[in-house]
């Protein structure tokens, strides 16, 4: 039985929906664009079925439906990019990951990554406008995905760099100190309180929520 998506944020100029999917509950995020009705996905994590019946889904948010125009991917790591074959093949729709991973990720699954991200640029499809914030450490190329909302709050994609409660797995302490030095210096010191974050697995949280415990995660190192 397929897992249901579900519509977490209809915002001004775009929805977002989100299913979680596979033994991991990898979180594949889709944003769909009202005017447009452009589609851009976040992870392609598993389950091409259920991911397609999440883009049909998404039709109903817009009167116009050109359909899905790029996969976003977060990072190398097997368990995000286990459907993302299903989708490279599709015409019009462009792959995309962190410069850093993108080499390991076209040798695992065969496939060309048409556009290496690098931090500070912004990628854009026709209403969907995200800025790439590179974040060193869970692997070389994560990378996460910013949504500024005008009179709202923004939306951050992290992957699996940054979590409820700490800093996504790192296996040095080099590592770790590269991940939560970019998580401060990238994201908490640059956005407000009210940002949602949207990780690689589980549920949303703030950085508010957060900020009081980066002293301690950097205590405990993890």
């Amino acid at each position: 039985m397929a897992a249901e998506s579900s519509l977490i944020h209809d915002l001004p100029a775009l929805t977002v929906r989100r299913i979680a999917v596979s033994e991991m509950s990898n979180n594949v995020y889709l944003l769909t664009a009202k005017k447009s009705g452009v589609q851009v996905l976040i992870d392609a994590a598993d389950d091409a079925e259920a991911i397609r019946a999440m883009i049909a889904d998404a039709t109903e948010d817009t009167p116009c439906a050109p359909g899905l125009r790029a996969v976003l991917t977060t990072h190398q790591h097997w368990d995000h990019i286990r459907a993302l074959p299903d989708f490279a093949g599709l015409g019009g729709v462009e792959l995309a990951a962190g410069a850093d991973d993108a080499g390991a990720i076209e040798t695992e699954k065969n496939l060309t990554i048409g556009r290496r991200l690098h931090h500070g640029e912004t990628v854009q499809y026709d209403g969907v406008a995200l800025d790439v914030i590179h974040l060193r450490g869970h692997t070389p190329g994560s990378v996460a995905f910013v949504y500024p909302v005008e009179d709202g709050p923004t939306h951050i994609f992290t992957g699996d760099s940054l979590f409820p409660g700490g800093v996504g797995k790192t296996w040095s302490s080099e590592d770790f100190t590269s991940l939560l030095n970019d998580v401060e210096s990238r994201i908490f010191d640059v956005y407000d309180d009210d940002t949602i974050i949207h990780p690689g697995h589980g549920d949303p949280t703030t950085l508010g929520a957060e900020r009081p415990r980066l002293s301690e995660w950097r205590e405990r190192g993890w």
